[in-house]
């Protein structure tokens, strides 16, 4: 298995399209090319972790957070991000990250908290617009509807969920008449002609238009098709979205549902911090990995009794308790988001057993704690 097949399988999961435009996500440092026996996954590309890649003789380090989030000048080895690049790099360890995109997917970070939590019912909290997509509609003569159709899909045409080559034909007549100048493939010109035609329709990513409709040009017999492009409704994507939004299989106190989750996310010196009446009844859970205090006004809307997640201000927290909660609970940002790793573990080693080579490559969950804080008083 090459770097390159490795992204590939990360990027199918986590597409790069859904990284947020300030983001900088996919290959940082390495050949694609480059075997892979060995993969280390990890919140943080920090120096701590970059050793332990190396010590574990890793080939592809695969992160959370960005290396470079904000653009360099420089990898020089004289600057902390540019001695992890030359550390990496000089034990022939590839760095990959997959950010905002791993964030709002099935199987991506909000979604392993949610699982972890042991939520029931899991929804989006902001749910995605699926991409704007088309419907596109052409008639053509029925002895050559299997050409439009076959050049149509390979052009990428009638994609749906796990579906390829998806489309719907009807029967019907097609009436025209070839005026002077014209070079028809069927009749002549100044004669009415009938012909027995079919109507396709395909579905596809709008951003696909322009490599359709050549498509379809080339494969049509007809000098002038006819042709329909309809642009569908924007839809909301239950799959993917912002945060996680579940209830507890049990009501429980604010109290007892903080000690849980302690309990689940990993250990930090800050811990746990809490805003709520301790004994208050909590049921429905809404959180977001990472800074989310740019969902409080969407926890309460929906309803949720207490709010999970990471980086909370101090003024967002007063204003959004004073306007009548949700409760809060502010977990340490790299603890909440390394509950993903072991969801992206399972995922690449499924593949791999799947493809006969779990015994070659293995991927090993980070024990680096890379939360920067240390100590309170």
């Amino acid at each position: 298995m090459r770097v390159a097949d490795v992204t590939d399988l990360i990027e199918g999961w986590y597409p790069p399209h859904r990284a947020e435009d300030w983001d900088a996500v996919g290959l940082v440092c390495g050949d694609p090319d480059a075997e892979v026996r060995t993969i280390l996954l990890a919140v943080d590309p920090v120096a701590a972790v970059a050793d332990e890649a190396v010590a574990l003789d890793a080939d592809l380090l695969v992160v959370h957070h960005p290396l470079y989030l904000k653009g360099t000048t420089t990898v020089a080895a004289s600057t902390p991000k540019g001695r992890v690049v030359h550390r990496l790099l000089g034990a022939g360890c590839g760095l990959f990250t997959a950010h905002t995109n791993a964030d709002s997917p099935t199987g991506g970070v909000s979604a392993a908290i949610a699982s972890a939590l042991g939520l029931l019912d899991v929804v989006p909290l902001d749910p995605d617009l699926s991409a704007p997509r088309d419907k596109l509609v052409v008639f053509v003569p029925a002895t050559h509807a299997d050409a439009v159709r076959r050049a149509l899909a390979e052009a990428g045409a009638g994609r749906i969920g796990d579906y390829d080559a998806a489309s719907f034909t009807s029967s019907g007549e097609g009436r025209f008449r070839p005026l002077p100048g014209a070079n028809p493939a069927i009749g002549s010109v100044g004669d009415l002609e009938v012909v027995d035609e079919v109507r396709i329709e395909v579905v596809a990513d709008r951003s696909m238009r322009g490599a359709l409709i050549s498509a379809l040009l080339a494969a049509h017999p007809y000098e002038e098709p006819a042709y329909d492009v309809i642009e569908l409704a924007d839809l909301t994507d239950h799959d993917c979205g912002s945060g996680r939004l579940g209830r507890l299989p049990e009501p429980l106190t604010l109290r007892a549902f903080a000690d849980q989750a302690a309990s689940v996310f990993p250990s930090t010196a800050i811990g746990l911090r809490v805003a709520g009446d301790p004994d208050q009844v909590v049921e429905t859970v809404a959180l977001c990995g990472g800074s989310g205090d740019f969902l409080l006004d969407r926890a309460r809307a929906a309803g949720a009794d207490v709010y999970v997640t990471s980086d909370l201000r101090h003024h967002p927290a007063s204003e959004s308790m004073e306007a009548g909660g949700p409760a809060l609970v502010d977990v340490a940002h790299a603890a909440a988001e390394s509950l993903w790793l072991p969801v992206l573990r399972d995922r690449l080693v499924a593949v791999l057993n799947a493809q006969g080579l779990g015994d070659t490559v293995t991927v090993h969950v980070s024990t680096t704690n890379t939360d920067p804080w240390t100590f309170r008083v």
